[in-house]
């Protein structure tokens, strides 16, 4: 049973990879660019919840609620302030290092405001654990919350993309921003909106990582925040569907690397494979290979 445990862990370590991935597929799909401060949004949303559920004593509900505002309105604001000003920059560096940038400031900012000293994280789920097998196998209310969560959250998007006004919106400007804009596509409210969504699932991201691993620092969401990109990576960078095979994929292989490998190397292990994943396959598993015209 400890295999179907540790798998079961992995998954629900993935799910939190794949909503974060999708942050970075809906920004690099639509606006082509990558948003590495996106791990430390995560980071915020931990702080708000922390802050508004232990500080405030509201209940975990509204404290998840106020999460996911100030997230979606710290997303719009760094692409209305950082981003949009260089989007038509003659070199991509420049996103990307103002990207960086803008996770440093995060970071930074937090350690002036909470410190450095690890902060206690109260599970926000009250779900109790189900025990299977005679006992020998346990899954956590954490674990159920979070495959469930990861579950309808991509099957919500799914929809919203492809059923929706806006959705439609997002799937021309991701094609083309000339020919979006000339069919009278607000692009940069398309753009910005990408950034909300994003935004608000790492809001959702950050309780779900924090409820199943207890503790919270200004680093929190760096490195969940790289592996994260490396899933979206894995899955094909664009792709929605790729998001969630790359994340669940991801947990399932770091997981099963600390319980069988070496807890020291999991990391090591995970990278690895992406470099075996994208030598083989170098637009990642449901990534489609890109022509462009000359």
């Amino acid at each position: 049973m400890s295999f179907i445990s540790y798998l079961i862990n992995g998954i629900s370590l993935g799910s939190v990879y794949a909503i974060i991935a999708l942050g970075y597929t809906m920004v690099y799909g639509i606006a082509k660019m990558l948003n590495f401060a996106h791990g430390d949004i995560i980071m915020v949303g931990g702080y708000v919840v922390l802050t508004a559920t232990a500080a405030m004593g509201m209940p975990p509900m509204l404290g998840i609620l106020a999460a996911v505002i100030v997230c979606t309105v710290l997303g719009v604001t760094i692409e209305r302030v950082a981003y949009r000003p260089l989007r038509n920059a003659a070199s991509s560096l420049a996103v990307l290092i103002t990207a960086i940038g803008v996770s440093y400031l995060l970071q930074n900012v937090a350690l002036l405001l909470f410190g450095a000293d690890t902060k206690s994280f109260t599970s926000v789920v009250s779900i109790p654990a189900v025990t299977l097998a005679g006992g020998d196998l346990t899954i956590t209310g954490e674990t159920m919350v979070t495959i469930a969560a990861c579950i309808i959250i991509m099957a919500g998007l799914t929809l919203f993309i492809n059923k929706s006004k806006a959705g439609q919106a997002m799937l021309a400007v991701s094609e083309d921003k000339g020919a979006a804009q000339l069919m009278g596509i607000n692009v940069n409210g398309t753009i910005a909106l990408t950034f909300a969504i994003g935004s608000a699932l790492a809001a959702i991201a950050s309780v779900l990582l924090c409820s199943a691993y207890p503790s919270l620092t200004p680093y929190t969401g760096a490195m969940p925040g790289i592996k994260a990109f490396v899933a979206a990576v894995f899955g094909g960078i664009g792709s929605i569907p790729g998001a969630m095979i790359g994340g669940i994929l991801l947990g399932v292989i770091e997981i099963l690397g600390k319980a069988y490998i070496s807890s020291q190397m999991a990391d090591a292990i995970v990278f690895a494979v992406l470099i075996v994943v994208l030598l083989v396959k170098p637009t990642g598993i449901l990534g489609k290979q890109v022509q462009e015209k000359v």
